[in-house]
């Protein structure tokens, strides 16, 4: 099982997050929030290379999921990651098609999968431009 989807790009960091916010819309779903790890660690002294949390949704696929399984709410929203390291522009979602490993008698494969499929095509794109 992979939970993990990775790219690195070779866009500033600030147009893959930009980009990241643009295609999810395109994909019908909707950013409901944004944290800025690196100012929030900074308002504590602590330094450190850019990074964002991205957390994205799907209102319908949202629904359908919680009604096979509450459970799913331990995994919601879906986030992708946009941060630098060693001067490189980097993303990271977890895989929605990891959550019906987790949960196998919940029926959620295709579901999960589908969700899958867009988010990595979003970390694609975003890193792509």
């Amino acid at each position: 099982m992979n939970i993990k989807y990775e790219k690195e790009s070779s866009r500033s960091f600030d147009e893959v997050v930009a980009d990241v916010e643009k295609l999810t819309a395109e994909k019908k779903f909707r950013v409901l929030h944004i944290h800025n790890v690196q100012a929030t660690l900074e308002e504590k002294g602590l330094k450190r290379e850019p990074l964002k949390i991205i957390e994205i949704c799907n209102a319908k696929f949202a629904h359908e999921a919680l009604g096979k399984s509450m459970e799913v709410s331990l995994f919601m929203p879906c986030k992708i990651s946009v941060y630098t390291e060693g001067g490189k522009t980097r993303l990271m979602a977890m895989r929605p098609s990891a959550i019906a490993d987790f949960m196998p008698e919940a029926g959620l494969n295709e579901l999960a999968n589908g969700v899958d499929k867009i988010v990595t095509e979003i970390v694609d794109r975003a890193a792509k431009g």
